[in-house]
């Protein structure tokens, strides 16, 4: 990582969004802006705490050690929170933190980020929502991995990434991602991941061109990604 030239707007995140007027010039005092390189690590897991990250441009994977594979955790996009796993009384980070793509990221060192909790009570109500939901969003995935077939956790996958990253004009999702890191977020192997897109382009499903992915039918793809109570 490298300081940007350029600082990020203190609008774009929820942070800068939800904290009051007044604490924006802290805010701005504080915080430092990068610049990343695809693969650049921003956190890693088992390092001490040092503080939290929001995503001003590009993507960013959050992903930790399963036995000898990798697990994403989540992707993150612009104005999303990164390091946030690391409160709590452990000082250390849970998961990693990797740039899929060329991006910039807003750094606010953690004693004043904690600071900030006590005094922007509007965003301390916000971020603990944002926890109860993340909270849900691992059970149920937990519950995937369990029970649902690979080609449903792909199917899923798909639609979720489309959901949050939107599509650019000519349909396809609007994240460059590869094979192995959409296994490692359905937790399967590149192996069988590689056979069920192919299934899924042969049924008309979706369409693949390198890294980028387009949905056909959002409908049957999601019939597909059904889990049966």
């Amino acid at each position: 990582m490298k300081k940007a030239k350029k600082s990020c707007d203190l609008k774009s995140c929820s942070f800068c969004k939800l904290c009051l007027k007044e604490w924006l010039p802290a805010v701005d005092t504080n915080r430092e802006t990068y610049t990343v390189d695809k693969g650049d690590v921003l956190c890693k897991e088992g390092e001490r705490v040092t503080g939290i990250y929001f995503v001003f441009e590009g993507a960013v994977k959050v992903h930790k050690k399963w036995g000898e594979k990798e697990l994403i955790v989540r992707f993150a996009k612009k104005g999303d929170i990164v390091g946030h796993r690391g409160l709590g009384y452990d000082i250390f980070y849970p998961v990693s933190a990797t740039a899929i793509e060329p991006s910039v990221v807003c750094f606010i060192p953690i004693d004043f980020f904690l600071a900030s909790l006590k005094v922007n009570q509007e965003y301390l109500y916000q971020l603990m929502l944002f926890f109860a939901e993340e909270l849900k969003v691992s059970e149920r995935k937990m519950r995937n991995l369990a029970h649902m077939p690979v080609k449903g956790r792909v199917a899923l996958a798909l639609l979720t990434l489309q959901e949050q990253f939107g599509n650019k004009e000519n349909g396809h999702i609007d994240l460059t991602l590869s094979r192995q890191d959409l296994a490692s977020y359905t937790g399967a192997t590149y192996e069988t991941v590689f056979r069920v897109l192919n299934d899924l382009t042969q049924e008309q499903l979706i369409a693949v061109t390198g890294k980028q992915f387009k949905i056909l039918s959002v409908e049957k793809l999601t019939l597909v990604s059904s889990l049966p109570e």
